[in-house]
């Protein structure tokens, strides 16, 4: 294989809203499509839904000539990461392989957050670790029509808080509450803006919490122990030994 097999990143980065937290490399969205998720459509054809922005490492499951592959965000084999949640994530994907063989078409890849390990909020998940966002092929993201019926079935999405027009960023966070629905134990990192127009996704948006603070769990900016939203059967040690 490749060190890329799509031969491009699994994902992309999303723009954020206005007063949403920055981290490096990130920007804001155009004022005016900020006005479209948070204020007023431009008509009948937009449509707006706003799901829950989960806080963990951006990974993505894709068929490629018939074989399933567990990637980065970057677009590299997970299995070649030097992290461990990443070769936890290769192995979880093996042993779903059947499940992501009938869900995916060729050329397709589901993109998700890999909860396994605690990043900026820790969860207490009482579901598998890996909630799916986005149903893709190349840079083309499937409506929300299609994700419903296709992958749903098969995998843990994101809560949706609002489905319909606009949807201001204070009555977002209002219907997030305080910890959200996916188990956070702090409070929940944020939410999505996903704008449809026509039937096709025009694009998406995020707001941050400005007070979130990036990966303050991870034992390379804490220099101590990770932290686990999810242990592995078999255990962490045991993975260690089957992936190279």
């Amino acid at each position: 294989m490749a060190n890329k097999p799509l031969g491009i990143k699994a994902y992309g980065s999303i723009p954020h809203l206005p007063g949403s937290r920055l981290g490096a490399g990130d920007h804001h969205c155009e004022p005016g499509q900020a006005t479209i998720c948070t204020i007023k459509l431009r008509d009948k054809h937009d449509l707006i839904i706003v799901t829950e922005k989960l806080d963990g490492s951006c990974c993505a499951v894709a068929k490629v000539d018939g074989v399933i592959l567990a990637l980065g965000r970057a677009g590299y084999l997970a299995q070649s990461s030097k992290y461990e949640q990443h070769q936890l994530f290769a192995d979880w994907v093996r042993r779903n392989e059947q499940r992501f063989a009938a869900l995916l078409q060729d050329g397709e890849r589901v993109v998700g957050e890999w909860l396994a390990q605690a990043h900026g909020t820790r969860y207490a998940l009482q579901h598998e670790p890996f909630v799916v966002f986005d149903l893709m092929r190349g840079a083309e993201r499937a409506n929300s029509e299609e994700f419903a019926y296709r992958v749903v079935p098969y995998c843990i999405t994101p809560h949706i808080l609002h489905l319909n027009g606009p949807c201001s960023i204070e009555h977002a966070l209002d219907l997030l509450g305080e910890h959200g629905f996916h188990g956070a134990i702090d409070q929940p990192e944020g939410a999505v803006w996903r704008v449809e127009r026509n039937g096709k996704v025009d694009y998406l948006a995020k707001f941050v919490r400005p007070d979130k603070i990036d990966g303050k769990y991870l034992p390379e900016i804490t220099g101590g122990e990770s932290v686990w939203n999810w242990q592995p059967t078999p255990s962490i040690d045991e993975i260690k030994g089957i992936v190279p």
